[in-house]
């Protein structure tokens, strides 16, 4: 019979696994660790409960403790889920008790803080699941570049998960020159594609025929109605004086319900699934494996990777649709040689299901009576796609609906009670100005904001820092500005701010426009000015004098270059009188401001002038 060791393993290695409870290597660990501690490549495939973490873990716990320790990681662990790689780093934290590792473990659904604070402190052996490695790997707070060994864990759930995209981008961020471990319960063909690009002449160690369970497992199906089920596991966790039951279920409203009915019928209960935070998953499963839980009521989240000693009986509630997952559902029991009870439940639409099941075990599970014989053989309900409409999952989305709603209810009851927002006002209109004593338990009263400054000015201006005090400064309307009035926001006995400076009166320019009208309109208007001399002579005798003006504000000054003159532009032209609707007022200017122009200011620039003697 063949011992650990004589599979060379070192002593301090052979210690921890005699502390840890091994005697005997399994078929799978007979066959993968001297390949793995000889440096070759291993393609693992074996059902789950047959020991692949220690089958893996020895080669790296010897490998590197050869080498001696160091800061950067040297080997990578890359597993589909957060509870198998809790399980793992616990698994070789236990095997390398005795040597100079470290090992560290890293899981997205919680805070990075702690995980890069150990990354920081140097990790030799580090175990990940593929979104938070790479998401740490993207911010720069590891570097694979340095890892000498790759193991692949449940390499067919990855492919399941939708996970083997991100696990092609993990490995090119690895080194060319790495031994490779692979493990798998299935081999389909992407996976096949994925090992002949990975592994180089690998050693192969098959545990078992692929997708066949552990024998020593005792199955039986149950064949009852859907409304029975939960009477059902009641009746044999009874009779069968079960301590310890892991059920599982289809859907995570299913498991939430599952664990409800169970929890109002005396028996205790908790559920773990996705929609779980990983803190009260890891809580709900601490206690189930303390004891303080009965029953563990999970999706097929947990139907990998766990290790949970001594689980006696593992339920379908429902069957699963993927025949492969029935066989690690009930795989959660019967590890390590151990034996194991797996029961499962059928209702008349999940036949299928069962035969598909059977189909893959290439037998038939034993039937089980009882006291809920199936008694409804309608064919189950489909939509419009032809997709079969579960009622058990329709009202646990109803159950979760309703719980939600309660919830909602009574938070907005509790924000909206009269009575509690007579009491805050009152409370508030009670509170003195002074200094607050309160009581023993009272809490402290808020400070009121402090109010923000306002600026002041040595010339008495006043300070109107917002649009509210503008428009409030602002004269009434029955008094309105002149039309022509302008004021400069930045100047006078007012500051405003953007806003205001906006909505201030800005100057009016009046431009003369080339008129629009046709030439016969243009000419009978002639004719009528022509017609009426004594109402013309008036605006004539003005026109003189608004020439006059014009040219004197087109006058240059004194030195300056006198202006290119334009013929022919509107702008240029005198005003006329009569033109349009009614006189058309003179322009305005817009006021001058006191500091000069940059193109009257004078020369900075003094000349230079070169003196030769």
């Amino acid at each position: 019979m063949t011992s650990f060791a004589s599979l060379g393993i070192a002593e301090p290695i052979l210690s921890a696994l005699t502390d840890y409870g091994y005697e005997i290597p399994t078929v799978i660990q007979e066959k993968a660790i001297p390949a793995g501690l000889a440096g070759r490549d291993v393609l693992g495939s074996a059902q789950t409960g047959t020991g692949k973490t220690c089958a893996f873990g020895v080669p790296i716990l010897q490998r590197l403790a050869q080498a001696g320790p160091g800061k950067a990681i040297r080997a990578l662990i890359l597993t589909p889920t957060r509870e198998l790689a809790i399980q793992i780093d616990d698994n070789l934290h236990a095997y390398g008790k005795n040597l100079p590792l470290t090992e560290a473990v890293i899981f997205g659904g919680v805070g990075q803080t702690p995980q890069v604070e150990q990354l920081k402190r140097g990790v030799d052996i580090l175990t990940a699941t593929p979104g938070r490695l790479l998401d740490l790997a993207g911010q720069g707070y590891l570097d694979l570049s340095g890892v000498e060994i790759f193991v692949l864990d449940e390499a067919d759930r990855m492919l399941d998960m939708g996970f083997i995209h991100d696990v092609r981008r993990v490995i090119r961020l690895l080194p060319q020159k790495k031994q490779t471990m692979f493990f798998s319960a299935t081999l389909p063909p992407e996976i096949m594609d994925l090992v002949d690009s990975l592994l180089h002449d690998p050693v192969r160690a098959a545990a078992a025929p692929v997708s066949t369970p552990v024998e020593i497992i005792r199955q039986e199906v149950c064949l009852v109605d859907r409304g029975n089920k939960t009477n059902l596991l009641l009746e044999i966790l009874q009779e069968e004086n079960v301590t310890n039951a892991l059920v599982f279920t289809r859907t995570k409203h299913g498991a939430d319900k599952v664990a409800r009915d169970l929890n109002r019928r005396g028996v205790t209960a908790a559920a773990i699934h996705g929609n779980k935070s990983q803190t009260a998953r890891q809580e709900s499963l601490r206690k189930f494996k303390a004891g303080e839980v009965r029953v563990l009521v999970a999706t097929d989240i947990a139907a990998r990777g766990l290790d949970i000693e001594d689980l006696a009986y593992v339920f379908n509630y429902n069957l699963s649709e993927v025949p492969e997952t029935y066989i690690h559902r009930i795989g959660r029991t019967g590890r390590a040689g151990k034996g194991g009870t797996a029961i499962s439940f059928c209702d008349y639409g999940e036949m299928p299901m069962l035969r598909d099941i059977e189909k893959l075990l290439k037998k038939p599970i034993p039937r089980r009576s009882h006291n809920y014989p199936m008694e409804v053989f309608e064919a189950p309900k489909k939509d419009a796609k032809g997709r079969v409409v579960n009622p058990e999952d329709a009202e646990a989305r109803q159950a979760a609906r309703e719980k939600n709603a309660a919830r909602k209810k009574q938070q907005q009851a509790a924000q909206a009670s009269p009575a509690a927002v007579q009491a805050a006002q009152s409370v508030q209109a009670e509170a003195p100005k002074g200094k607050h004593r309160r009581g023993k338990g009272e809490a402290a009263p808020q400070p009121a904001p402090a109010e923000k400054p306002r600026r002041t000015f040595p010339h008495g201006k006043q300070n109107l820092g917002n649009l509210e005090d503008f428009l409030a400064a602002q004269p009434a309307a029955e008094a309105p500005a002149p039309a022509l009035h302008h004021r400069d926001p930045l100047e006078g006995d007012v500051v405003m701010d953007a806003t205001a400076r906006l909505l201030a009166a800005k100057p009016v320019y009046h431009y003369y426009k080339p008129s629009s009208k046709s030439a016969s309109h243009r000419k009978r208007g002639k004719e009528k000015k022509a017609a009426q001399p004594e109402q013309a002579a008036p605006k004539a005798a003005k026109a003189p004098k608004a020439a006059q003006a014009a040219q004197r504000r087109q006058a240059p000054k004194k030195g300056a270059p006198a202006p290119a003159q334009k013929t022919g532009g509107p702008l240029n032209r005198p005003p006329r009188p009569g033109r349009g609707r009614g006189r058309i007022p003179p322009r305005v200017e817009p006021p001058k401001s006191h500091q000069k122009d940059s193109t009257e200011q004078k020369s900075l620039m003094k000349p230079f002038y070169i003196e030769h003697d």
